[in-house]
């Protein structure tokens, strides 16, 4: 018995008898209806498609709803008929209208004459504006509260660029703004891609009723690790040697970039870089090696040039004993000299008596 069933031309079957018995039937409700119009049913059809008829390519119609009710009363078997096949049609004809607010009334097509039939609404109030077409800037967003606070948005680029807005005259002079916005997990700590769906606003951030061609773009977000400009200042630590006096430290290097989490970087007054002078003999340029601070994740160098005025008294010392030594030799040798001058002259001096 399964397999009978299973079987795709016992389902055909099956499925044509049942619809040339569901073709007898209706055919007789009809005919009875025709023979009998007493028994009238009311049935009320639900969004029905409106259709419009105008210069679509140079008019824009504000107002139309896209479908309405109709409520159709009439012998049973017609109105069930009406039901099911739905071969009606509902419509305004504006072509004749000109560009301005007009009431018209909604017409309908193909509805048996044996039914009454009722439009709800009856008429529709709508406008008729100029198409107008404008290309316009996206302005790319993103809420910034998403990026890693340890980065911060470098640039973000809409592809392309600018948009062709199509909709009413009226409608694209109240455009305040052309965004295209991309989102993603807290926490981004790297630069994406992503396509974003166009939005045309109006100054109260209200969506607009227009046509965007293209309706996403492609928006490339830029980050760049979070930093900030902060003075250096330099410390001496250790001691000089006994006969170096360091009369001052100096660097041309003012600031230094340092890079990490918002929070730590904005806490930073100064970088603090320490410089021992314990081998410091001479004035001249030496380098010096920079810390990282705590939190933070690098620094734009890994040194700088300190720059030590320093004072040396050992050299002017040794001169100053030097020079006092040969004074007192030049002294002695000239007593000596002398001594023996005076000493021969009185020699002589003897010997000639």
């Amino acid at each position: 018995m399964d397999k009978l069933f299973d079987s795709p031309w016992i389902l055909r079957i099956t499925a044509l008898v049942l619809a040339i018995l569901m073709f007898f039937y209706v055919k007789s409700l009809l005919n009875e209806g025709i023979t009998s119009t007493s028994n009238n049913h009311v049935d009320v059809l639900t969004d029905v498609p409106l259709e419009a008829y105008y210069d679509s390519d140079n008019l824009i119609v504000s107002g139309l709803p896209d479908t309405v009710d109709v409520t159709i009363e009439g012998p049973m078997p017609i109105v069930l008929n009406t039901k099911l096949k739905k071969d009606f049609k509902l419509f305004v004809d504006l072509n004749t209208l000109l560009i301005g607010e007009h009431e018209v009334k909604i017409q309908t097509e193909a509805f048996s004459d044996k039914l009454s039939v009722k439009v709800n609404p009856e008429t529709v109030k709508i406008s008729i504006e100029e198409k107008v077409t404008a290309e316009l800037p996206i302005e790319p967003e993103m809420n910034y509260n998403l990026i890693n606070e340890a980065y911060v948005l470098e640039s973000m680029v809409a592809e392309p660029s600018t948009v062709f807005v199509t909709g009413a005259k009226s409608v694209i002079a109240s455009i305040n703004y052309v965004k295209a916005t991309v989102t993603g997990n807290p926490g981004i700590d790297r630069s994406f891609e992503q396509d974003a769906e166009v939005k045309v606003l109006d100054n109260k951030l209200n969506k607009l009723d227009v046509a965007i061609e293209p309706a996403k773009v492609k928006v490339k977000v830029e980050l760049a690790e979070y930093s900030r400009e902060i003075p250096i200042r330099i410390q001496q630590v250790g001691t000089p040697k006994e006969n170096v006096t360091i009369n001052r430290l100096s660097t041309p290097t003012s600031f230094v970039q340092v890079f990490g989490p918002k929070s730590i970087i904005d806490g930073l007054t100064e970088l603090i870089v320490e410089f021992d002078v314990t081998e410091i003999e001479s004035t001249g340029q030496y380098e010096a090696s920079l810390s990282v601070p705590n939190g933070a994740t690098k620094l734009s160098t890994s040194s700088i040039i300190v720059q030590a005025d320093v004072t040396k008294e050992e050299s002017t010392t040794l001169d100053d004993e030097e020079s006092s030594n040969e004074t007192t030799n030049e002294e002695q040798t000239s007593e000596t000299v002398e001594s023996n001058t005076i000493n021969n002259s009185e020699s002589n001096n003897s010997n000639g008596q």
